[in-house]
């Protein structure tokens, strides 16, 4: 087995330290206009001491308030917002070696804070069986998201970060374009499976056209949906392609709308990696590098999907939550797996607004348990 997990790794022109990534994880750090805070600074410095290849920060809001999904979270809708992410891109970089990229997103219909605080969702769709407030996108509408989507990303080069990356995964917004079981529209935006991914299409152009040829542009990707009636794994793969003409970097195989259960690592369970298959077979389909997030715990596996050539690089989520330094701990030689024990405990702390902690340690700290 070789270390090819730990040499560098060239994205376009960002050359990263090494193979692994944290993926874009909601902190609820952001003060209620998506400005980044201390807080936010005090988590991503702990990161940069971690030895990370690329760190992802979470996800952004493009559009006020409607592009909005949750508490806390950041925004990047203004230029007014720039200067407390050149602060968080200058946090990252003066803590190590790390590079670090924005997320960015719309939350489309995908936001109870939107219904919670007065404001309508806008859908692709009317859906008459969903039960959250909404109304369909007008044309007009689809169009200033996407030039939204396009000013963000300038903002997040302006700011100084390496990289910008679309959140196309997890149901929202572009998720549910794709999705037929979302987009039931029978205008250029949907009808057919071409007409389902004009919108990533469209998105990944435009964001290219603002940043420039030689800006790093990422997306983390729901390949598949898991759910009856959702997008089968062959349209996501020549989305895939598609996307890759249009200029994206690199994609993050992820999840799109559904799975729930069905996808969840249970607590104490140790590498399963749940994407490695899909993200396999995305590699076949583009030249692009494909990272893969969920499930991964240990060196050896990771090691493994990088070796196999599944995968270019291993994205983590809630193993950074516990534990920020356990890649700087892997590469001392103490390899034991990620302490995290995949318990979501962290999740219901966010949901309620509450910055991000691990669960776990909160348990211990309160005396609620012995692990």
């Amino acid at each position: 087995m070789t270390d090819k997990l730990f040499e560098p790794f060239k994205i376009k022109n960002t050359t990263l330290q090494n193979r692994i990534m944290r993926s874009a994880t909601w902190d609820a750090t952001a003060d209620e206009a998506g400005a980044v805070t201390d807080h936010s600074i005090a988590i991503y410095e702990r990161l940069a001491r971690g030895s990370i290849g690329l760190i992802v920060t979470g996800y952004a809001y493009v559009s006020s308030p409607l592009g909005k999904a949750n508490p806390g979270q950041y925004g990047v809708y203004s230029d007014d917002l720039i200067p407390g992410w050149k602060r968080l891109a200058k946090a990252v970089h003066g803590g190590g070696d790390s590079k670090i990229a924005a997320q960015i997103v719309h939350a489309g219909i995908n936001s109870g804070w939107l219904v919670e605080h007065g404001f309508t969702p806008l859908a692709v769709s009317k859906l008459p069986d969903f039960n959250r407030p909404h109304r369909e996108l007008t044309d007009g509408e689809i169009e200033q998201i996407i030039e939204d989507v396009a000013a963000a990303a300038v903002r997040v080069r302006e700011a100084g970060f390496d990289a910008v990356q679309l959140h196309g995964a997890h149901g929202y917004q572009m998720s549910q374009f794709a999705s037929p079981l979302f987009n039931r529209r029978t205008d250029r935006w949907g009808g057919s499976a071409e007409k389902r991914r004009r919108f990533h299409l469209e998105v990944v152009r435009r964001a290219r056209k603002a940043v420039g040829n030689d800006y790093p542009v990422l997306i983390k990707f729901g390949v598949q949906d898991d759910r009856e009636g959702g997008m089968p794994f062959s349209e996501g793969l020549e989305i895939c392609r598609e996307m890759e003409k249009a200029g994206i970097d690199s994609i993050e195989i992820s999840g799109g709308v559904g799975g729930g259960a069905s996808l969840a690592i249970q607590e104490g369970e140790i590498d399963r990696p749940v994407f490695r298959e899909r993200a396999a077979a995305v590699k076949k389909v583009v030249s692009v590098p494909v990272a893969v997030v969920h499930g991964v715990r240990s060196p050896e596996l990771a090691k493994d999907i990088i070796d196999s050539g599944d995968a270019d690089m291993v994205s983590f989520s809630r193993p950074f939550i516990r534990e920020p330094g356990f890649v700087a701990r892997w590469l001392k030689g103490d390899t034991r797996p990620a302490i995290c024990i995949s318990c979501n405990r962290c999740f219901p702390i966010v949901r309620r607004g509450e910055p991000l902690e691990c669960g776990e340690e909160r348990r211990i700290r309160e005396g609620k348990t012995k692990t």
